[in-house]
């Protein structure tokens, strides 16, 4: 029996990555300073739950076969000094995924934005044919336990970040995962914090693009002028394969695809889950797949959780929240609501939630990205401004930034909790933006607006 020790235990992936190793019949234990829902009670279901927040070095002993090292750990973390101390095996959570499926066809999905959307069509198609994969995707998706499955399966579907490795490793994830298909889905400025510079970003996904072996293949969507670029100028000598928006229209706020002679009905919309979409046909299409089982099975595919997801609707009124925070995100989200539903009000709220979306000289990147919306509102939460040591933006800055001179900014989430349940939602699309929670507002009172006939 295999026995890991995870080092920052609690995080969406590492926890998910636990349970899944847990269900391989793994010995696993962790640690971590601090566990929040659902991974705690996910955790705690499994009996491997920490009964103490904080590091202990004595958990580091010769039996374990290694270390997983969560991105949330330091270097200088007590337990991962004393792991390489005694010699014990280190791996980050691509490296370790990588260990994992040396044998597999490895499929990685990477891009600035549509990772998890694409991961989960593809996810969800091959489930509903009958395909056997493992998988390591970014949400919660309909009809999956969890967001890592690890079996004797001879392909693995991975959603490729490009974001650091781990504290000992400064790289992004994707070049650990050695892809034999790769789709590219788009590349638009992220992760400030760590690429402050926009052609030391870009250089990231044409090394990425470069690794795609001679018998291997790109997908790309060559609607993205910098996509498009990347790709023509590499010296990758496999396949490479193009992908636009699959081609669809809107009756009554409800999206068809346009296949020959025939409308087929989604619950997707908008021009970038269209692209989406396209570039997993064209990935189940690598892996063997028909058209025709890839439209039989996509009609029942109803999205990754926040992303463009409908939490309440009625006939006249509908809420969605999005994980949407970088510009092309954001942009792209507003932008599909309003063109879904155009003669409804769209209320807009975005909470700026990371380092990037914090910063003030990162802000002009946002110039006009919240056009599409008849009301646009920001939420900042000072404490997490504070955290990451960065200025408290105002008002008439973030007007400046958006160039929009009638958006709101709250900075209290009782103070916006109340805006929003007083307002009136009568042919209105409320359309809330995160990769946070609104400083753990609570929706209930805002949700009631959208049960009234």
């Amino acid at each position: 029996m295999k026995n890991y020790h995870f080092i920052a235990i609690g995080g969406a992936v590492m926890h998910n990555l636990a349970l899944a190793l847990v269900q391989k019949g793994y010995q696993v234990t962790g640690s971590d300073d601090e566990i929040y829902e659902p991974s705690r009670s996910r955790l705690d279901r499994a009996g491997i739950l920490p009964h103490s927040y904080g590091w202990f070095p004595e958990k580091i002993t010769t039996q374990l076969d290694g270390i997983i090292l969560g991105m949330h750990a330091r270097i200088d973390n007590p337990e991962l000094v004393r792991a390489r101390e005694l010699g014990i095996p280190v791996y980050s959570f691509p490296e370790f995924i990588y260990n994992q499926s040396k044998n597999k066809k490895r499929v990685v999905i990477a891009g600035s934005h549509g990772k998890t959307s694409i991961t989960s069509i593809i996810l969800h198609v091959l489930k509903d044919q009958g395909v056997n994969f493992d998988y390591l995707v970014g949400a919660q998706i309909e009809g999956f336990d969890l967001m890592v499955r690890l079996s004797d399966a001879p392909i693995i579907i991975i959603e490729g970040d490009e974001y650091l490795t781990s504290p000992l490793d400064r790289r992004p994830k994707f070049f650990h995962y050695q892809h034999d298909i790769a789709l590219l889905s788009g590349i638009a400025w992220d992760h400030f914090n760590v690429f402050p510079d926009f052609e030391e970003y870009k250089d990231q996904f044409r090394q990425f693009i470069n690794l795609t072996p001679e018998k291997g293949e790109i997908i790309y969507c060559e609607a993205d002028p910098l996509v498009k670029d990347a790709i023509e100028k590499s010296t990758v000598k496999g396949k490479k394969n193009p992908y636009h928006a699959h081609p669809a229209t809107i009756k009554n706020g409800k999206t068809f695809l346009t296949v020959q002679e025939n409308k087929i009905p989604i619950h997707l919309f908008g021009e970038h889950n269209l692209q989406n979409l396209q570039g997993a046909k064209k990935i189940c299409e690598a892996l063997g797949l028909t058209e025709s089982q890839f439209y039989d099975s996509i009609q029942t595919f109803k999205g990754a959780a926040k992303r463009l997801e409908l939490i309440k609707s009625q006939e006249d009124r509908a809420l969605y929240r999005d994980f949407a925070h970088a510009p092309s995100k954001l942009k792209a989200t507003a932008s599909a609501v309003k063109n879904q539903f155009p003669d409804r009000q769209l209320i807009a709220v975005q909470e700026l939630h990371t380092y990037s979306s914090l910063n003030k000289d990162f802000l002009p990147n946002y110039a006009g990205s919240m056009d599409s919306a008849d009301q646009a509102i920001i939420y900042l939460n000072p404490h997490a401004v504070a955290l990451k040591k960065l200025e408290l933006m105002d008002e008439e800055t973030l007007r400046k930034g958006f160039e929009r001179n009638d958006l709101k900014l709250f900075t209290d989430s009782q103070a916006l909790k109340s805006y929003l349940e007083g307002l009136n939602y009568a042919n209105s699309n409320l359309l809330l933006m995160s990769s946070g929670n609104y400083d753990n507002m609570d929706l209930q009172g805002i949700l009631i607006k959208f049960e009234e006939k």
